[in-house]
């Protein structure tokens, strides 16, 4: 069953972040604080140089890499803001899959 949950963007990051802080990307935590929730979610990838053990390319990296950034140019203009750390407080629409985070949006409707 989806659940959908209006909250804020209360923390963002460009860094490392992801799978055991190993990826660079961009970190987010979502959540409403009179509700007492949040959910972090992440856009990147691996951090470290290619090597024959991995199962993804320089291309692939550099790929993801910049999508990650298109896709922050769209939150910053949906936001109407022109830095991430300017994203904070923006509200979002957040929906859940049971306990798992489905998807979510700026609320550009409210903004």
């Amino acid at each position: 069953m989806i659940e959908k949950k209006i909250g804020k963007i209360q923390k963002v990051n460009f860094g490392l972040g992801g799978y055991q802080d190993a990826c660079l990307g961009v970190s987010l935590q979502l959540g409403s604080d009179k509700m007492s929730w949040g959910v972090g979610d992440f856009k990147g990838t691996w951090a470290m140089k290619q090597t024959t053990n991995c199962k993804w390319t320089e291309e692939d990296q550099t790929r993801i890499w910049g999508e990650m950034c298109r896709w922050v140019a769209d939150l910053l203009s949906l936001a109407k803001v022109d830095s991430i750390d300017k994203l904070v407080g923006i509200p979002v629409e957040i929906e859940f899959e049971g306990m798992r985070l489905k998807s979510w949006r700026i609320l550009e409707e409210v903004i």
